[in-house]
């Protein structure tokens, strides 16, 4: 194991593959050769093989196995010492791929698409070590600079995970959509219902679209690729269609059938996980309240160092402007920025004067205002 290993990516081209590039090239300092079909500079298999001390496989899910088999062939025994990895949303097949080669093996999950911000901080990311000894202090140091918050387990009982957290979820999201869709022509579309929006439905709508606006081949493979989704799916239908009985029934028995079960379910979610996921949407609440207050102004610092936030306050302080919320996440191009709001009659001309005075002396580039 060489302290600073060359790493070779496989799929160098796709999302992941550029985000990991960056990664390891700024984070790490490392350097990094690629191959994909999209990529006009990239190496050879050939070359990954015979010069990479860590390959990593940023690949579609259902062509991961087998490339990674194409790979142990081309091989040929030459990765023993080595550092084999993967990223795929589905563990078992990759890793058992892998395994059939000499390298030692984990199998990484990040639960996001890549982030705009440098590292996974704040997401969290599975880890599956199937066969890893010697590798094993530089993989510390690589989980510690993701930033992640790691979570351990077999290629099985990943896979069973994913079939609850990434394919029910995903399926849940996609019906929904698909009623919208049915029922757009009756109704006007989605932008006709979003203002009789409760937080709920914002927040699922706003799932929808996430999903929608992705790869489809990704969900797809979360569905078709994970052995165990068909199971999970049987039960969320069974659910719902009790469900959809009950309602159709719609008799005292009925109703409390549905109490019943509403209860079974709230004792199976227990107090605690209960009591946390109740503060954690009514955070969000009020997260969504906020973003959409009438007054407010998005501020980029350009300067990350103590005391910018603290200079850019002082000048609404100076205008007195009040604040009442405020906000910080990452535009589409990965810049920081914070979302202003302000209290309810906030004299427009003050509010002004003082975005004017931001940009004017350099505290900080206004995004927007309204």
């Amino acid at each position: 194991m060489t302290p600073s290993p060359l790493i070779g990516i496989v799929g160098s081209a796709g999302t992941y593959g550029r985000w990991l590039r960056g990664f390891f090239e700024r984070r790490m300092g490392l350097q990094v050769i690629g191959h994909d079909p999209g990529d006009a500079g990239g190496q050879t298999p050939e070359a990954l093989l015979e010069r990479a001390d860590v390959l990593l496989f940023a690949t579609p899910i259902r062509s991961t196995a087998a490339l990674v088999d194409e790979y142990v062939r081309l091989s040929a025994g030459r990765e023993a010492g080595r550092l084999w990895l993967d990223i795929t949303s589905i563990k078992q097949g990759a890793v058992e791929a892998m395994l059939r080669s000499r390298a030692e093996v984990v199998g990484l999950h990040p639960m996001t698409a890549p982030p705009k911000a440098p590292t996974l901080k704040g997401r969290v990311l599975v880890v599956c070590e199937a066969r890893v000894d010697r590798w094993r202090p530089w993989l510390q140091g690589l989980l510690e600079a993701l930033e992640g918050e790691c979570v351990h387990a077999g290629a099985e009982r990943h896979d069973r995970m994913m079939a609850l957290v990434q394919a029910m979820v995903h399926a849940s999201h996609l019906a929904q959509a698909g009623v919208l869709g049915e029922y757009a022509e009756r109704v006007g579309g989605l932008a006709s219902i979003m203002p009789f929006r409760s937080a709920s439905f914002e927040l699922d709508a706003a799932i929808a679209a996430r999903i929608l606006s992705l790869n489809p081949a990704i969900y797809e493979e979360i569905q078709f690729g994970n052995r165990h989704s068909a199971e999970v799916l049987d039960s969320l239908l069974a659910q719902l269609s009790e469900l959809r009985d009950l309602v159709r029934q719609g008799d005292d028995a009925a109703r409390a059938r549905f109490r019943e079960r509403f209860l079974h379910s709230r004792e199976a979610f227990g107090e605690q996980a209960l009591a946390e996921g109740n503060h954690a949407y009514e955070r969000l609440g009020y997260l969504l309240a906020d973003l959409v207050a009438r007054q407010f102004t998005s501020v980029h610092l350009p300067q990350d160092r103590p005391g910018s936030l603290r200079e850019l306050l002082h000048v609404f302080e100076s205008h007195r402007v009040s604040l009442e919320s405020i906000h910080s996440s990452r535009t589409p191009a990965g810049e920081v920025h914070f979302r202003i709001g302000f209290v309810r009659g906030t004299d427009p001309a003050a509010l002004a004067a003082a975005v004017a005075q931001i940009d004017a002396t350099g505290i900080g580039r206004v995004l927007e205002s309204g």
